[in-house]
């Protein structure tokens, strides 16, 4: 499992995995790191689906696997928590 140096370059690996893993297309001005990436206030409008395609793409790409849908949701809310799972703060 590599995961990118810093943060930066980690949010914009997510963002092109998310795109990709959903075989979706940035909006329009792009996607801001802490916008909804699912549910009916995002738009990308991902569904379920996509929920199952881009935690596969996350666990074949850093080797991460998420326990429980409830843990998937809250990953998966946006592109800077996702990046948060993956990568926490230190302390």
């Amino acid at each position: 499992m590599t995961i990118a140096v810093n943060r930066a370059e980690l949010i914009a690996e997510l963002k092109a995995l998310v795109l990709e893993a959903a075989e979706k297309a940035a909006p329009d001005g792009g996607l801001a790191d802490d916008e909804s990436i699912f549910g009916p206030q995002s738009r990308l409008a991902l569904d379920s689906l996509d929920a199952l395609q881009v935690s596969m793409a996350i666990q074949q790409r850093f080797g991460v696997r998420m326990a429980d849908s409830k843990e998937t949701r809250r990953a998966l809310a946006s592109i800077a928590t996702l990046a948060e799972y993956l990568q926490p703060p230190s302390a």
